[in-house]
This record gives C-alpha cells, structure tokens and sequence, in this order.
C-alpha cells in the first residue's frame, strides 16, 4: 500500500479531490489529506498549515499550476516523495522539473483511474 499526500484536499464531496481521497482509503492505501480548508473526507481530518508527514510515497495533485508554485519547496524538499502524481488540469512542466531533478518520478495520469485499473 502507498502512503498518499492528497495535496488540494477538500470537504466538498463533489471535488476530486474528495473522491480520490475516499478511493484510495477504501482500496487500504494510508491516506494524508491537505487542503486550506478544514474539514474531512470520511472520518480523515484535512491538514492545513503544510503539516510535513513522513514516509510518503505518492504526492497526487489538485492544486492547479497557477497556485503550485507556493508549494514546490513543500512538495519536493519537505515531502520528498517516492512520486508525483498530476492529475488532469494541474500538469506543470516547471515541478516535473524540479522534482525529478531531485530523483522524485512523475506521473501525468488520472488518480482514479489508476484505481480503477489496479495499476495505481
């Protein structure tokens, strides 16, 4: 099971981020959700303030690449993870950059998709 930073987290169950955030808990993977709201996605506390978790593997995005830029240092230096995940809309060719630069593989893909195939 991959320990997963939902980076983009939030409380509305009609986002994404929501749905993947559930997903990947129901098929057993350890779930790290982190938003600028407060709130919860069935029964995980959403983190704010940037909380550093450790032992991450997979990074999956939905922040857009407009607002990624306050959070590379975050993603890449503190998070470190084994990989990063863009999910359609927030590709960002400067992260993919610099993230696999520090050894961090990328993924353009779709997170529930990926569970839904067994290939996450």
């Amino acid at each position: 099971m991959k320990k997963t930073l939902i980076l983009g987290a939030t409380p509305n169950p009609e986002r994404y981020a929501y749905k993947a955030t559930a997903k990947l808990a129901q098929h057993g993977h350890e779930v790290v959700p982190v938003g600028i709201k407060k709130g919860e996605i069935e029964g995980h506390e959403i983190l704010t303030n940037s909380p550093t978790p450790t032992d991450i593997d997979t990074v999956t995005l939905y922040v857009g690449p407009a607002r990624q830029k306050e959070y590379y240092d975050y993603v890449v230096n503190q998070i470190h993870p084994k990989r990063i995940i863009f999910n359609p809309g927030t590709e960002n060719p400067e992260l993919k950059k610099l993230a696999e630069e520090k050894g961090i593989a990328t993924e353009e893909a779709c997170t529930l998709v990926l569970l839904s195939i067994d290939k996450y």
